[in-house]
């Protein structure tokens, strides 16, 4: 049997077990889910995560007699089981504010995540949940428009909006590319966009995209008399060169830019959001790289927390699976994070995966991105699911059209309307949505094949990510 944990001189469990503990309004909490190695007590381990996450380390240090570490650690201040999981157990830790730097996002994360989950007493560790409190908030600039002010810039109201992917990811010259977008455009979508891996390369430099885009949305805009956008992804691999883009990107006239948050950093992400504020742009974001930080049930960060984070640290937009779609994401799991990015005050709800109450204040909603594997069977389920202030973005189910992009276009659109009248009338969506789509093709020719064409195409796959319980 392997040895108990022994934190040396100092005792974790006596100096960070603290289960009398009533947290404060402004403190930060974390819930955590532990595994812990064998041997090693559930608090001795919680505790050590507490002090390592916070101002602890293996041993007792002089210098802890200069400072009143009763007031700066952190405190787990409660143990409970995990559902359904005999392995694991939730530690709840308290943070003091003053331990974090104020608006920053990426000192919270380098303090909570940053070298406790290399702790050797620890199997394994996941981050589930946090609460950041009111006044930490006030200290983030957050989205740099939000939902109400972007439908007015848009001039789109009480519908979800349409998206599409532009395919193939890579491989197209920039106006091949512009063409693609037009054609989406002109054929009923509110908005295109760059995938999260095309930026500057040999095949299309990121100012010819950026010129045959714009030229492609303001033709589009002139034919059919709406507003349209194009997400021009500006990530880069210096936040000197993603500036500069943006600021193309602004000389253009175009409405929104797009950034890939977690694959560039916080730093960048929030560089960008605050120029965004600065200068009336919209912001979209894209989650690259999420799944190797949250889709194991045990360890890494869980996607509500990244969610939350990307609120604070600015962006108008962000993708969050779809549910019905080929990517991972459980419905109850993924509505929970959709209320974070929505809600002024979301209420602790454990079969929503929400382990907190978070009062966001004042801060402005970031629309919700459904978008991986979809096709225009899926849209009474979407339109269910995520409600009107999101973006359903479609790729293949656009592009691959028989009659085309602007074709596939245009039966998104008959069917998101169809859809939206239908649920104004009263009617059940998810139990009526197929005669409501087949009713609707029944006017127009583009979703009649685009229904005959994805009629057998499901993603029927085992959740790995799924609640506890």
């Amino acid at each position: 049997m392997a040895k108990t944990f022994d934190a040396g001189v100092q005792d974790y469990k006596l100096t960070y077990w603290t289960p009398d503990y009533v947290p404060l309004d402004t403190d930060l909490l974390a819930c955590f889910k532990v595994v812990t190695q064998e041997g090693v007590p559930r608090e001795e381990a919680a505790a050590a995560v507490a002090a390592e996450s916070s101002t602890g380390t293996w041993t007792t240090v002089w210098t802890d007699l200069l400072t009143d570490m009763e007031f700066y650690k952190g405190k787990c201040y409660r143990i409970e089981d995990v559902p359904g999981d005999p392995s694991a157990f939730y530690a709840f830790i308290a943070y003091p504010l003053d331990l974090f730097e104020e608006g920053s996002v990426v000192n919270v994360l380098t303090s909570l995540v940053g070298n406790v989950f290399g702790f050797k007493a620890v199997r394994s560790l996941r981050l589930e949940d946090l609460r950041f409190p009111i006044a930490f908030i006030k200290t983030c600039g957050g989205p740099p428009s939000g939902i109400q002010v972007e439908r007015d810039k848009l001039n789109k109201y009480g519908r979800p909006m349409l998206g599409c992917t532009i395919k193939p990811k890579l491989g197209l010259s920039a106006k091949n590319y512009g063409r693609a977008v037009y054609e989406c455009l002109r054929g009923g979508l509110d908005l295109t966009k760059d995938d999260e891996n095309i930026n500057s390369q040999p095949f299309q430099r990121w100012r010819d995209r950026f010129e045959f885009v714009a030229e492609a949305v303001d033709k589009a805009q002139a034919q059919t008399g709406e507003v349209k956008g194009h997400y021009l992804n500006v990530t880069a691999g210096s936040v000197e060169e993603m500036m500069k883009r943006a600021e193309f990107a602004k000389e253009l006239g175009q409405p929104i830019i797009m950034h890939d948050f977690l694959t560039a950093g916080f730093t960048a992400n929030t560089t960008l959001a605050n120029w965004c504020r600065d200068n009336g742009m919209l912001l979209h974001i894209h989650r690259a790289m999420h799944a190797v930080i949250d889709r194991n049930p045990h360890h890494g960060i869980h996607f509500r927390v990244l969610a939350k984070c990307l609120r604070l640290s600015g962006g108008d937009h962000l993708h969050t699976g779809t549910v019905v779609g080929k990517l991972e994401g459980d419905r109850a799991s993924t509505l929970g994070f959709v209320d974070q990015l929505r809600e002024a005050f979301v209420p602790e709800d454990r079969s929503r995966g929400v382990f907190f109450d978070q009062d966001w204040g004042s801060m402005p909603g970031v629309m919700a991105v459904a978008s991986g594997g979809i096709h225009v069977w899926h849209m009474p389920a979407l339109v269910n699911i995520f409600g009107d202030d999101s973006v359903l973005q479609f790729g293949g189910g656009t592009q691959g059209h028989p009659g085309g992009n602007a074709a596939g276009a245009a039966a998104n659109r008959v069917a998101l309307e169809a859809c939206v009248k239908a649920r104004n009338e009263g009617r059940d969506l998810e139990r009526e949505g197929a005669d409501i789509l087949r009713d609707a093709a029944r006017h127009s020719k583009e979703l009649a094949v685009a229904l005959d064409t994805w009629k057998e195409i499901v993603f029927e796959f085992d959740t790995v990510d799924k609640l506890d319980g």
